[in-house]
């Protein structure tokens, strides 16, 4: 037990910890305003205050936010010994170059990130950089290249993980799903690179054709996937024949107060996270187009899919006057999709509760908020919706 209170304290500068305090005592002056009688009395009086109390839970939640940032290097340093290794077991001439390691997350995504990073690093290593012989042969240096570069973007930081290897074998993962029943022949033909590439994250997936201590066993970024999404991120792959691989993985800086988007679907009112969505607009439903049985609209001069949220979400689409749809577009990496809506409230800072692990399969709904006037508002998670 005393391990795991060691292991669960954070070193804060002196600094914040006085920001913090600071804060704290103008919520008390905020509060005897807001007691003082001559001030209750008055409408304008009472709005100030509540002005500036609004200001000051924000500034409040930032510094409370910041506290709890810890810089990535804590689980970078694990890492240079850990690649020495494993390229002397492989014979490999491999370097790792880091950086970013001063990019804070929150304490709890550190905990947890540390696991799937070293399954990456060890798929980059095992699967992605080839014996020196071969390189040299495809007019590459001796010496392989893996980077772990971590940066902050937006309301998200993001860690990648990148080879100079072989790139991953997409006939080879196409053939292997194939066989395993994950995919159709046809739906393989029709596949790029980088949507193939993404199958390695399915269950017991292995390309390894012997199992060793390092691969082959099935275990790995089937785990690297499921523990991102619970932390409310995701992963995406990059890869090029003998230029090398990338994953990216985005994660929320703070798992715990976001701005969203109030949007109403149906019935229901809805939160779409802020840092999601790209831009809201109103389009003409005359001219949405079907490709392949899906729904898309020519939104300035590119192709935009479109999802109906209430089809999504399976409640009552309200009526809407004839050629009128709004829409929200949202977000992931280079990826955009449009949601149409019925209509929207407004933007609003709200804190995320878990739905617990007996709704854990709902995979659109990333969570709940309780609202000003006592009622609830599920949480969309735009990833699940791409």
């Amino acid at each position: 037990s005393k391990k795991n209170k060691t292991g669960k304290t954070v070193r804060v500068d002196i600094d914040r910890l006085d920001n913090l305090m600071n804060l704290v005592s103008e919520l008390i002056i905020v509060k005897t305003r807001l007691e003082d009688d001559e001030i209750s009395s008055n409408q304008q009086n009472m709005n100030d205050a509540v002005e500036y109390l609004e200001r000051i839970t924000t500034s409040l939640h930032d510094a409370v936010t910041k506290v709890r940032m810890v810089p990535v290097e804590r689980v970078f340093n694990r890492f240079p010994r850990m690649v020495r290794d494993l390229s002397k077991d492989l014979n490999k001439e491999i370097e790792l170059f880091m950086s970013g390691e001063e990019t804070e997350v929150d304490r709890t995504v550190i905990d947890e990130i540390g696991d799937p990073l070293i399954h990456l690093l060890r798929n980059s290593i095992d699967h992605g950089i080839e014996i020196p012989e071969v390189r040299l042969e495809k007019g590459k240096k001796e010496k392989g290249r893996v980077n772990l570069n971590a940066y902050p973007d937006g309301n998200t930081v993001v860690i990648e993980v990148s080879d100079d290897g072989a790139g991953i074998n997409v006939d080879k993962v196409k053939q292997k799903a194939i066989d395993k029943g994950l995919i159709t022949a046809e739906q393989a033909r029709e596949m790029d690179a980088n949507k193939a590439a993404e199958l390695i994250f399915a269950p017991g997936f292995s390309t390894a054709d012997k199992v060793s201590d390092i691969s082959g066993r099935g275990v790995g970024l089937d785990v690297v996937l499921t523990k991102i999404e619970a932390l409310g991120g995701n992963v995406e792959i990059e890869t090029e024949k003998d230029k090398g691989s990338r994953f990216i993985i985005r994660l929320p800086l703070t798992l715990a107060i976001i701005q969203a988007l109030l949007v109403i679907v149906g019935e229901e009112k809805y939160a779409i996270p802020l840092n999601n969505i790209k831009e809201i607009t109103d389009i003409n439903t005359e001219e949405i187009r079907l490709i392949e049985q899906k729904e898309v609209i020519l939104y300035r001069d590119n192709p935009l899919p479109l999802l109906r949220l209430s089809e999504v979400l399976d409640c009552k689409e309200q009526k809407r006057a004839q050629g009128e749809a709004t829409v929200v577009i949202v977000k992931k990496g280079d990826k955009e999709i449009g949601l149409i809506i019925d209509s929207l409230i407004g933007q609003q800072e709200i804190v995320i509760k878990s739905l617990g692990r007996y709704l854990n399969f709902v995979k659109q709904i990333a969570g709940a908020t309780i609202l000003g006037n006592g009622g609830v508002a599920l949480i969309i998670d735009t990833n699940s919706l791409f």
